[in-house]
């Protein structure tokens, strides 16, 4: 079999001295042979590949082809590494102070830039009227209260005597309008006596409006904190609704910013993270992911998170704007996970 093969083959190798002229010798078509095998390689074996040799490599089809890792990564996808974003700083504990009445303002007690504490005077309205009233009140109410304690009095005296009527007429020694007299007596008194409670109620009532418009004539600070705007002048006339000042907490500090979904899992609630801000190049502010918001905006494709600032400096203010990126442990972290 193996000499049919190679018989096949040398045959193959000797066609092109097919359209030699039949004339030629022996002796010339020996030689021609001779060269042909020397040209071609002296052994009429086809060559074969050693054991050990590796297989030349095949193309394998584009589509079959296994893309890296690099190469399916969504394009433009942020690197997490690298990724920083932008957000305020704000205070926990901020509010717009307002007036709760109307009137004029008589006394303007703080300015911008104050540090305040809860219950300290911002603002004093002018009060003159509310005080008289409050006054009034007062006195209205120790009245009733003593009509009160005189009608009681006559209360228990109609009482006992309507006790001895009742004897009496029950032996036949008053007639039957005597005994009505000293129930309608004390009747009238307990009557009066209600009245007059009810007379107490109602002043005390009209004192607390009086006493509560009299504290809303005094704007106060809610809580500890700094008056970041003031949006009244001496003598202005307000009314109800109209803001006064601005006050914000120093402490503590919150920063606020977006992260898309194609981070957002190197994002999760206590990460370390890394704030600086342009005001102060040298700064680097330690914090840490206080809250991440469950929800993905569907028009920006991001998530909103919360993050506290650790042992603030004294340098930052709230309002203003912080880099926000993941700290090196982060990271570190990032890089090792499988």
């Amino acid at each position: 079999m193996a000499d049919a093969v190679e018989l096949d083959w040398l045959v193959t190798r000797m066609r092109p001295l097919a359209f030699l002229p039949k004339l030629l010798t022996p002796a010339v078509m020996l030689a021609a042979t001779m060269v042909l095998l020397t040209s071609t390689g002296c052994d009429l074996h086809p060559q074969s590949q050693p054991a050990n040799a590796t297989p030349s490599p095949v193309p394998a089809p584009v589509a079959q082809q296994v893309a890296s890792p690099a190469a399916s990564a969504p394009a433009g996808a942020p690197d997490v590494k690298q990724f920083v974003t932008t957000g305020p700083l704000v205070a926990e504990k901020q509010a717009d102070i307002a007036a709760e009445r109307s009137g004029r303002v008589v006394e303007i007690a703080v300015g911008i830039g104050d540090r305040v504490k809860a219950g300290q005077t911002l603002a004093l309205l002018d009060d003159r009227v509310l005080r008289s009233t409050a006054e009034a009140q007062k006195a209205r109410i120790a009245s009733a209260q003593a009509s009160v304690r005189e009608w009681e009095a006559e209360e228990q005296s109609a009482k006992a005597s309507l006790r001895r009527a009742e004897v009496l007429h029950s032996s036949n020694i008053i007639s039957d309008e005597e005994w009505e007299l000293a129930k309608s007596r004390l009747d009238q008194t307990s009557a009066a006596v209600a009245r007059y409670h009810s007379e107490e109620t109602a002043a005390e009532a009209d004192s607390n409006v009086a006493n509560l418009q009299l504290e809303q004539s005094r704007i106060a600070a809610p809580f500890d904190g700094v008056v970041g705007r003031e949006s009244v002048r001496p003598s202005q006339e307000v009314k109800p609704g109209d803001v006064l000042f601005w006050i914000t907490a120093e402490a503590p500090l919150r920063a606020l910013f977006t992260v898309p979904e194609s981070v957002m899992a190197a994002f999760s609630a206590g990460a370390a993270l890394d704030l600086t801000t342009p005001d102060y190049p040298g700064l680097h502010q330690a914090g840490h992911i206080l809250r991440v918001s469950p929800v993905v905006d569907p028009a920006s494709g991001s998530v909103q998170v919360i993050g506290a600032v650790d042992h603030p400096s004294p340098l930052l203010k709230p309002g203003m704007s912080m880099q926000v990126r993941l700290a090196q442990v982060k990271l570190a972290q990032v890089q090792t996970a499988p």
